[in-house]
């Protein structure tokens, strides 16, 4: 048996192979509300053999959604049509899971094919952004408002919230989205947060904010059930987050019990030098891996079994988390089963179609 398709057992949750759907926005929401899009959309890649399917960046308040678009959990009324797509990723032998989020100073734009831009908060469909620091993303973007201690609080309080209601929807994993220039992100990094109070200055007041979180959604989060933290190993700009940081924290996050750490990186500063590659952001899972001692995974241009099955032979990841490639080829599983020599339960209503060696 290959590397890619041996089972992974964390906690109580078997994955039966190291696929996993990452996260992807769809900016196909209504208020929030799920979708026949979204059902169709990630139960396509059940259906395709992915082990774990991520839901994309859930939204815990109205006001931390990246687009109005975006799909959200804020409050019960989310709740059923998310069970109709957790029912059938379960069905189809996948884990269902979901990524919760918050989008800071990076929150109300345009969808990207809507142009992308930032919308303002007099404008019809924007609002008022939140940050740490009262610093936008880049220059001619609304300026955020700097959250008191009372509203960060309340940011926690929306993170535990949605994180019940993710067990009523049925999902059996959370990833806490820490990465690419969003709220929890701008907090640990020393480029977005120039605050000087309890939650700014120092690594571990900078941090402060996701060990917090962390702590509070593990308590409701149910024992036998993974948590993840996506994090962005490195700002690739001076002065800011480094792979170093990044190992310090998988340190505090694994005391909290985070289970894996999804490592991508960037996305906290517009004009970061990212030598962009098939693989660059493997090295960051790996040394995360191996200095912390805690399960990665990795992201980032991985778009062949042969690249997947050697991340995780050399042990520079323990499961690797495919977007664009899914989005060409949902069923990638399939496929890579029969290229690496697997065997691959094929789904009943496909196997007179699956190629006979």
């Amino acid at each position: 048996m290959s590397k890619l398709f041996s089972p992974l057992l964390i906690r109580g949750i078997k994955l039966k192979n190291r696929i996993v759907v990452s996260p992807m926005c769809m900016y196909s929401s209504v208020d929030g509300f799920s979708t026949d899009w979204h059902l169709v959309h990630l139960g396509s890649r059940a259906v395709g053999g992915a082990a774990l399917v991520l839901a994309e960046a859930t939204a815990v308040v109205p006001e931390g959604r990246i687009t109005p678009h975006d799909l959200g959990l804020w409050n019960n009324e989310h709740i059923e049509g998310l069970q109709r797509i957790t029912s059938f990723i379960s069905e189809q032998g996948s884990v269902p899971g979901i990524q919760l989020a918050h989008a800071g100073r990076k929150a109300s734009h345009h969808r990207p094919w809507d142009g992308g831009g930032a919308i303002k908060p007099q404008d019809e469909h924007g609002w008022q952004t939140v940050a740490p620091s009262a610093l936008p993303f880049q220059k001619g973007d609304p300026v955020p408002h700097e959250l008191s201690i009372d509203e960060i609080q309340d940011v926690i309080n929306a993170f535990v919230a949605a994180a019940k209601r993710s067990i009523k929807a049925g999902f059996k994993v959370i990833e806490l989205h820490a990465a690419h220039g969003y709220l929890l992100h701008e907090f640990y990094s020393p480029l977005s947060n120039h605050r000087t109070d309890a939650y700014g200055g120092s690594f571990e007041n900078r941090i402060r904010l996701l060990i917090e979180v962390t702590e509070r959604v593990r308590e409701v989060w149910p024992e036998e059930y993974p948590l993840f933290v996506r994090i962005s190993a490195t700002d690739w700009t001076e002065g800011g987050w480094t792979v170093d940081d990044s190992v310090a924290l998988a340190l505090e996050l694994k005391k909290r019990g985070v289970d894996l750490i999804d490592c991508s990186t960037g996305g906290n500063v517009p004009a970061a030098n990212i030598p962009v590659g098939p693989g660059y952001q493997v090295p960051f899972a790996q040394q995360v891996r191996q200095q912390a001692n805690v399960l990665t995974g990795t992201v980032g241009l991985i778009t062949e079994a042969w690249q997947a099955e050697e991340i995780l032979v050399n042990g520079q990841a323990d499961i690797v988390l495919l977007a664009r490639e899914l989005l060409r080829d949902p069923y990638f599983a399939m496929h890579a089963a029969l290229e690496l020599g697997d065997e691959h339960q094929w789904p009943p209503q496909y196997e007179r179609a699956r190629p006979r060696t």
